[in-house]
């Protein structure tokens, strides 16, 4: 692997892969491989017989996969879990990781439109090869689609109202670039907490570009059926929705969060609660995209004991 390729600054990493409790000869899953961090980690504590398997749907990020026979690239969405690694005949793991962060290299390049420190056109898409880019969203959505996307994804209060700038702006003049959005969002934003709101709105476009929320539901779901019996599950989340997701999957074993209960008034969820770490105060100073983690632990329970 070539070092300078590496843009990814991993979160919490040492909680993180202790959390996974590697054997040396445990089949390990990393769907967001990034910047090859966690995954790098992973490796150096994997015996010969030990295999990883790492998923990125960016074309960036392949660029960082290692050279190492222990060590398999997927270039896909982790929402397809189980039929790539069905493909590779690993339908049953020992641990998973998954950073649902997006990285900085996202964040820091100009071209993508994730972020609104530059005026790039809005795309947004963590898969390049096809799709809606932001741009297309907002023009072609409706005012009631944009409004529950804002405040569903961003939890903005300015919803309903941005939406209907919106509408109203790309009726004179279609969205293209980054500096369109900024300029119709700003009157909603005050400027002591222009820099916060502004991220929401751009959160809330990423989120449903990407259909972040679907796929990490269709992941949870295929890695608690493949995870074998005192397999890891190992979850880093940024903000409140898809914290509220994992922790309620990890609580019942199923999406809606509903827990369930045995004859006797017991919990009958698949998974064992383990613990919710955050990130040190050196590590927020060190790695400012770690200040809204959560690190997530949960192991799966053995149901024949």
């Amino acid at each position: 692997m070539s070092e300078k390729l590496v843009y990814h600054t991993p979160v919490m990493l040492t909680e993180s892969i202790d959390g996974m409790k590697i054997g040396k000869n445990d089949i390990c899953v990393d769907v967001t491989f990034g910047g090859g961090g966690h995954s790098r980690e992973i490796l150096s504590r994997l015996g010969a017989k030990g295999h990883l398997y790492s998923f990125d749907q960016d074309e960036d990020a392949e660029k960082n996969a290692p050279a190492d026979k222990r060590f398999t690239f997927v270039r896909g969405n982790f929402r397809f879990l189980y039929n790539f690694l069905r493909y590779h005949d690993a339908t049953e793991i020992d641990a998973l990781l998954a950073d649902l962060g997006v990285s900085g290299h996202h964040f820091d390049d100009e071209t993508r439109g994730f972020s609104f420190r530059f005026d790039a056109d809005l795309d947004m898409r963590m898969n390049k090869r096809g799709g809606e880019t932001a741009a297309d969203l907002l023009n072609n959505a409706t005012e009631e689609e944009l409004a529950k996307i804002f405040k569903l994804y961003g939890e903005l209060n300015c919803a309903r109202k941005l939406a209907a700038t919106i509408v109203k702006r790309r009726g004179e003049k279609p969205f293209k670039r980054v500096n369109d959005l900024i300029e119709a969002a700003k009157p909603f934003c005050p400027p002591q907490r222009e820099k916060k709101e502004l991220a929401k709105v751009f959160q809330a476009l990423r989120i449903e570009i990407n259909h972040e929320m679907d796929a990490l539901k269709e992941m949870l779901t295929q890695a608690g059926e493949m995870l074998k019996p005192g397999g890891r599950l190992v979850i880093i989340t940024y903000h409140s929705l898809e914290d509220r997701l994992v922790k309620n999957f990890m609580k019942s074993g199923n999406i809606e969060g509903i827990i369930e209960k045995d004859f006797f008034g017991r919990v009958t969820s698949p998974f064992d609660m383990q613990k919710v770490i955050i990130p040190t105060d050196e590590e927020q100073e060190r790695n400012p995209r770690s200040r809204s983690a959560k690190l997530r632990i949960a192991i799966k329970k053995d149901t024949e004991q």
